[in-house]
């Protein structure tokens, strides 16, 4: 059976190989998703957006003691209940109303069922997710991989970070086009998608980070392009990056829609 290392056909999938044999070495794997149903998968990857894993955690937490991570139960529950439920992720009107919005979305398209739901091609469950007020493509993509284990890459704003500074993609690369690049240069598994994806949001959250990287601890510095690496090495010092190194990634917030911890 053709294994993972024959699949990377090219030099970038090569140097892809190369970066997520290190990570997943110096890391260990990471345990994606944290979550019991792909319900709660859902659910988390809405209530994350824009705030820290910590505080979605703690409304899932508030849900399951309201015993709202039940779909029946949540259906049937006022917008109000929800709201106070999920206030701790922040934006807590409009997470309730984007929750709404995909369960009216759910009984709409796929009679309410998560497995008619799944059951779709992945393109038009994309597609039908999209058009859900409150879902973004990072969101939607984050459903796909880690509750419907389609090999779909969440190219969030770490994982442009990281390969921006890498000379992989430009630096104003965009969602889209990141998530196109690593399509064509890695094998489409989802086991590799989702412990690829954490293992680029742990590095961007511990060395890569948007004002300062630190880079002597970084487990991808080796890979560095020459210029970036040599770039405070006569100072000795964690050099603190420049406007033009940092000022790409213009989706920051987004990327903590993508960081379940």
């Amino acid at each position: 059976m053709e294994s993972l290392r024959e699949r990377f056909l090219d030099s970038h999938g090569d140097a892809l190989q190369q970066y997520f044999a290190k990570m997943l070495r110096v890391l260990g794997p990471q345990g994606w998703w944290p979550a019991r149903t792909r319900l709660e998968v859902i659910l988390g990857a809405i209530l994350v957006q824009n705030t820290a894993w910590q505080n979605a955690a703690l409304a899932l937490k508030k849900l399951k003691q309201n015993r709202l991570l039940i779909l029946a139960a949540l259906k049937n529950a006022s917008l109000g209940e929800v709201e106070a439920c999920v206030a701790s992720a922040g934006f807590y009107r409009q997470k309730a109303r984007t929750i709404r919005n995909f369960l009216t979305w759910l009984e709409e398209t796929c009679d309410g069922s998560l497995a008619v739901m799944f059951a779709l091609p992945p393109a038009e469950l994309r597609r039908g997710l999209l058009q859900i007020k409150g879902l973004g493509p990072e969101t939607a993509d984050a459903i796909l991989l880690y509750a419907g284990r389609h090999p779909v890459f969440v190219a969030d704003s770490y994982s442009r970070r990281i390969l921006a500074r890498h000379g992989m993609v430009p630096r104003r690369a965009g969602y889209a086009q990141v998530q196109e690049f690593l399509h064509r240069h890695l094998p489409a598994d989802q086991t590799l998608f989702n412990e690829y994806h954490a293992l680029l949001v742990e590095v961007g959250k511990k060395y890569c980070k948007r004002q300062i990287a630190l880079r002597d601890e970084c487990p991808l510095q080796e890979f560095l392009p020459r210029d970036e690496a040599r770039q405070h090495l006569a100072r000795g010092e964690k050099p603190r990056l420049t406007a033009s190194t940092a000022a790409w990634d213009t989706g920051e917030t987004v990327s903590a829609g993508c960081e379940p911890r």
